[in-house]
């Protein structure tokens, strides 16, 4: 095993087998998450990125059932902001000092494109990369928001398995999605994507599938996540992800895209009381605070347990830079794009 972890290490390449094999056995987490973090170290060093998240509607046509959003949740108080409180929030995090926000919503089909653009272009003007996570869209709507300013796009493939995709995720196509990433890619965003661990039906090979899958279309920033069953959904019996076989994923993926964006995600935080910061020595280095203000932050409800909902954006800011700094690690100042060194040696 340890020499998988140094294969690893040093060519960044594995076979599917070996992914599921170290996946498998839980006798060198340790040696594992270290080799991530020193790949991370060499490849893009010790500053962290802070990324300001915009949860600007958690109103969604889509019906994922594993999703708080979910159409058909009855249980949730739907909210939309209006374009200039998003503008707004957005100053407010530019003036905090953050260089990217990330404007996330549901599949809300009244930000069409002559909305989107407008708010994009006029954020664009605070000198602020822009991230996009509101899901899927027509190439031609990618397009508009690209030429409007946007920087970034996230799009998880949730999993690679076509079958349990198009369970979990009803009237919604596993290629449709595929088809998104590419087109993201083709229109020269730098593209993000990821997966859910601990999905019902889900298998060590099919999380070894997706691993292999964000080396293949070469994604720029891969997000990691435990699924958290929601008690407002279809899966609220499920058991769950674990936070160790997330943080296993988020290392190995690292160590096979040395040079790319990994954030720690929140919702390893909400398994694990300092699950940021053990991400960030295991392979991560962005961190995706929310700048949303007011009830907002607790309505846009994915999964229950979700931190910091009744912090502000200011308080937010400054503690996760104490945590970021106490660990010796710096914040970045620059927008924080993917360097991508060309030589893998």
């Amino acid at each position: 095993m340890l020499e998988l972890i140094k294969k690893a290490e040093e060519t960044h390449t594995l076979s599917k087998n070996e992914i599921v094999e170290l996946l498998k056995d839980d006798q060198y987490n340790d040696e594992l998450f270290k080799a991530a973090d020193r790949v991370r170290k060499k490849y893009v060093g010790d500053e962290v990125h802070l990324r300001g998240l915009i949860e600007f509607s958690n109103i969604c046509k889509q019906n994922c059932l594993y999703c708080g959003l979910r159409r058909d949740n009855k249980n949730i108080k739907r909210y939309r902001l209006k374009p200039e409180q998003i503008i707004n929030f957005a100053k407010n995090a530019r003036n905090l000092g953050y260089r990217t926000v990330v404007l996330q919503s549901g599949e809300d089909d009244f930000f069409n494109v002559e909305r989107m653009t407008k708010i994009i272009k006029s954020i664009k003007q605070l000198d602020i990369a822009i991230t996009l996570s509101i899901g899927e869209k027509t190439r031609e709507e990618y397009k508009a928001y690209k030429e409007a300013g946007a920087d970034r796009y996230l799009l998880r493939i949730e999993t690679t398995d076509k079958e349990l995709y198009e369970k979990l995720d009803p009237n919604m196509s596993h290629e449709n999605r595929k088809r998104c990433l590419k087109d993201l890619k083709e229109l020269g965003y730098e593209v993000g994507t990821g997966c859910l661990i601990g999905l019902p039906g889900q298998t060590i090979e099919s999380i070894a599938d997706d691993i292999l899958f964000f080396k293949e279309i070469d994604a720029d920033m891969i997000g990691v996540g435990p699924f958290i069953p929601n008690p407002d959904t279809p899966l609220k019996n499920e058991k769950g992800g674990t936070f160790e076989l997330s943080l296993k994923v988020m290392a190995i993926t690292r160590l096979l895209m040395p040079d790319i964006n990994i954030p720690a995600t929140t919702a390893m935080e909400t398994l694990n009381v300092n699950g940021r910061l053990i991400a960030l020595r295991s392979g991560a280095n962005v961190v995706m605070p929310n700048v949303t203000e007011g009830e907002y932050r607790k309505l846009y409800a994915l999964y229950p347990g979700k931190i910091c909902i009744n912090d502000t954006p200011a308080h937010c800011f400054s503690c996760i830079t104490g945590k970021i700094n106490s660990i010796g690690r710096p914040i970045a100042k620059d927008y924080g794009y993917r360097k991508k060194v060309m030589s893998k040696k």
